[in-house]
């Protein structure tokens, strides 16, 4: 074959690539993403109602179904630490109209169960990240100890005579109590509930003593005085709560617990209706009606693209990871 013939046929062959890219390019977005969304959406909150997750999901999922015209349906389905609900979307539909909030959750079970409910940089596509909290200490009222460091020393002096609430095995409540026992060198015991919602009857009600909860969740019956706050595991003092005081303050410094919630999508989700759905998630972080009843709330929102929360997800991984294995934490 002459070199000319050989010239003409590599340089047709190039000419189809480039076409066949071209032609892909400029193919139109499939109708599902065109048209999405065309039906009410479904957002998994993998826990039972009545949590910081749940409340979020309510306020901002009104406020999405708005403006994309179709109705933003909150499902509780909680049970194993949130593994439940998670695995349910990760299952679904790649359409959009199956979502998660995921929650504190989604850091820590890749590390804590064995093996893994699920791989999150795999089975998820991430959307947007709704907010962050502080994590609050609160107390009954009827344990002996007005601030944190009367806590310590009470619970130095009685060992195990303290217990702590949690909402499951490894959840942010858990490891802030992990943290807690391992910095201030106390025995407190520890009471696993299978929700958040479900500790607050028996905190108010004095069957157990302490709680590191999402301030959110708690903030109403602190202002009522019924609960006490001893500190919160944020950098900085809580606006909602001026008065309590950071852990640093009282001594535990870098003491941080800062549970934080996004949305995720199934695997595979088209990029075209990830990015609405982003865009309408972030427009409703910087509502100022919505903004306003989140910040009453506590929470701290940062609207980011997915790429920017798959990268802070990632982060938030390998952090509890070494927290985990340092406590030796395992799933019961």
């Amino acid at each position: 074959m002459t070199f000319p013939l050989l010239l003409k046929r590599a340089s047709s062959a190039a000419f189809v690539t480039l076409a066949t890219l071209v032609t892909l390019a400029l193919a139109p977005v499939p109708a599902a993403a065109q048209n999405f969304p065309s039906k009410p959406i479904r957002l998994v909150v993998p826990f039972p109602a009545g949590g910081t997750p749940d409340i979020l999901s309510r306020i901002l999922g009104e406020h999405v179904g708005r403006s994309l015209g179709q109705p933003v349906l909150v499902e509780n389905r909680g049970g194993a630490g949130g593994n439940i609900g998670s695995q349910q979307v990760a299952k679904a539909a790649p359409d959009g109209y199956t979502l998660l909030v995921c929650a504190f959750n989604c850091a820590v079970a890749p590390s804590l169960y064995k093996p893994a409910p699920f791989d999150l940089a795999k089975d998820f596509e991430p959307v947007a990240l709704l907010g962050t909290v502080p994590s609050v200490l609160v107390i009954n009222p009827q344990v002996p100890a007005k601030t944190l460091k009367e806590l310590i020393a009470y619970a130095k002096n009685n060992p195990n005579k303290l217990n702590a609430a949690s909402s499951g095995v490894g959840g942010s409540a858990h490891l802030a109590l992990a943290l807690l026992r391992n910095r201030a060198g106390v025995e407190i015991a520890h009471v696993p509930y299978k929700g958040a919602g479900q500790v607050a009857g028996d905190l108010l009600g004095g069957q157990v003593d302490m709680y590191f909860d999402n301030l959110p969740a708690s903030l109403q019956s602190i202002r009522a005085g019924k609960l006490r706050a001893l500190a919160v595991a944020s950098k900085a003092r809580a606006a909602t709560i001026p008065d309590v005081p950071t852990f640093s303050e009282e001594g535990l410094s870098d003491f941080l617990i800062t549970p934080w919630f996004g949305v995720l999508a199934p695997a595979g989700t088209p990029a075209p209706i990830v990015a609405s759905l982003n865009k309408a998630l972030n427009a409703a972080l910087v509502d100022p009606a919505v903004g306003k009843r989140l910040e009453d709330l506590g929470v701290v929102t940062q609207p980011m693209s997915p790429s920017e929360l798959g990268r802070f997800m990632s982060e938030e991984l390998r952090n509890w990871a070494a927290v985990i294995r340092k406590n030796d934490i395992k799933a019961e």
